[in-house]
């Protein structure tokens, strides 16, 4: 949820006694989508993660699991519950992250129409389950990651550390050569300091996003990543 305010643009409405904040993306449909997909994950499959992924006009939330057998789409939509994990939907149930069984899903789509936004999609891909969120309108280049500019406001999130990394990076890296480049010795450092920050803001990437442990793992920077490194050099 932090990922995703971070790149949200928050307003403010006050129509009411209280201020009550509005954001550009549909905050309370991604929460029941995250919770979604925390719950039914399947996590027998190791090192295939949860993705969220920033487009222009929609949000996907992806998770490794399809359906249980007998279990449709449609029975989704209709409040139907199957859990396949029942001690984390337990969990989730009791520190009230869950309300009611089954009742997740429905309220994604009721909030979705109530908000003018197109109808979500639930879609399966090979062995993962995908949750499409559409937006009302395309998120503006100072919100969205993957734009195709870097607004002044973007850039001086970067830190020192991931900038540093984002300037070595000009090819492929495997995590000793960029140990090298950047001369340094600590494993723990580098990754707390300079890759984990660069990967959660969409900065750089892994070779093979799939499996972050593979020995044959290698990093590189995404589209966005250089359109940064070009506004750094520019200013």
């Amino acid at each position: 949820m932090l990922f995703l305010k971070k790149h949200a643009m928050r307003g403010a409405d006050f129509s009411e006694l209280r201020r009550k904040d509005v954001w550009s993306i549909p905050i309370t449909i991604l929460r029941e989508v995250l919770i979604n997909a925390l719950v039914h994950s399947d996590y027998s499959q190791r090192g295939a993660p949860i993705r969220v992924a920033f487009f222009d006009d929609r949000i996907e939330v992806e998770n490794p699991g399809i359906l249980l057998p007998g279990f449709t789409i449609e029975d989704m939509k209709q409040g139907v519950s199957k859990i396949r994990n029942p001690v984390i939907a337990r969990v989730f149930r009791e520190i009230n992250l869950i309300e009611q069984w089954g009742s997740g899903v429905p309220r994604i789509f009721s909030e979705a129409e109530e908000l003018g936004l197109p109808e979500p999609e639930i879609i399966e891909i090979g062995m993962r389950l995908r949750f499409v969120v559409w937006l009302s309108e395309a998120i503006t280049p100072a919100e969205h990651p993957a734009s195709d500019k870097v607004t002044p406001q973007v850039t001086p999130q970067v830190t020192p550390q991931v900038k540093k990394l984002l300037n070595s990076l000009n090819t492929e890296m495997t995590t000793s050569e960029i140990l090298e480049k950047l001369n340094l010795s600590d494993r723990k450092n580098l990754r707390t300091t300079y890759l984990e920050p660069a990967l959660e803001n969409g900065l750089i990437e892994r070779t093979h996003p799939d499996s972050p442990r593979s020995p044959t793992q290698s990093y590189r920077l995404t589209d966005y990543g250089r359109k940064v490194v070009e506004s750094i050099k520019e200013n």
